[in-house]
């Protein structure tokens, strides 16, 4: 996709470079372009004009040519200059960009809607304490490809037979059920990666890690929960 403003062909170049130079003839004082600026403008306009008609006439031939190679090289150039420092601050306003041919400047953030896929994970045992989540997409969900998204994954550990009141106060906070909700679970961590190592203590050896899953993009907008799913820590 092409985003430059000047465009790609020479007639269209010469076309806005006239319109400027009408628009300019105006109110270029009033926008900081001095008049020797305007003029030269004018020079150059008038010059790739004469050798773009002779470029494309029968007389053509490979001095012309290069002439008429020069000719918008030079032209193009000082609009680009020209653009650069007079026509990105005021007192231009988006009107006066839109008489130039140029796009005003966007001044409105796009918003950044909340995820709506949801995603889910398999799990590996890479070795003692670890487990290993290789995170998806839920199929059948949707997921922009194009977002600046990534997951965050919540978590919580229940021993065998779930645990004492003191244990779920402690700063561990172990569950003390089976849970039916991603709400339940007391511990999060956010990644951009689709495997994402859990470590736990040596302690948590048998007990049982459950997680679920929700996209998050880059404002912290999260998407709909994903399943609970769980595993016995190795």
């Amino acid at each position: 996709m092409r985003t430059d403003w000047l465009p790609a062909k020479r007639s269209e170049q010469l076309a806005m470079a006239k319109t400027w130079k009408t628009v300019l003839d105006k109110s270029g004082l009033s926008w900081d372009v001095t008049e020797e600026e305007t003029l030269q403008l004018g020079v150059l306009v008038t010059e790739a004009d004469a050798l773009l008609t002779q470029a494309m006439s029968v007389n053509r031939n490979a001095v012309i040519t290069a002439r008429c190679n020069e000719a918008f090289g030079a032209l193009t150039a000082f609009m680009r200059n020209l653009r650069n420092r007079r026509f990105f601050v005021p007192p231009l306003t988006n009107p006066d960009l839109v008489s130039l041919g140029l796009h005003p400047k966007d001044d409105i953030r796009t918003p950044i809607a909340d995820p709506t896929g949801q995603a889910e994970a398999d799990i590996t045992y890479p070795g003692p304490h670890l487990l290993m989540l290789h995170i998806k997409p839920l199929e059948g969900t949707l997921v922009d490809s194009r977002a600046d998204h990534g997951y965050r994954i919540y978590f919580g550990v229940m021993p065998q037979g779930g645990a004492s009141m003191e244990e779920a106060a402690g700063p561990m906070r172990y569950m003390m059920k089976a849970i039916v909700s991603g709400e339940e679970l007391p511990h999060s961590k956010f990644s951009r990666r689709r495997r994402v190592l859990m470590e736990f203590p040596a302690e948590d050896s048998g007990k049982t890690a459950y997680f679920a899953i929700r996209f998050e993009n880059a404002k912290g907008g999260k998407g709909p929960w994903g399943p609970v799913f769980s595993a016995v820590i190795p």
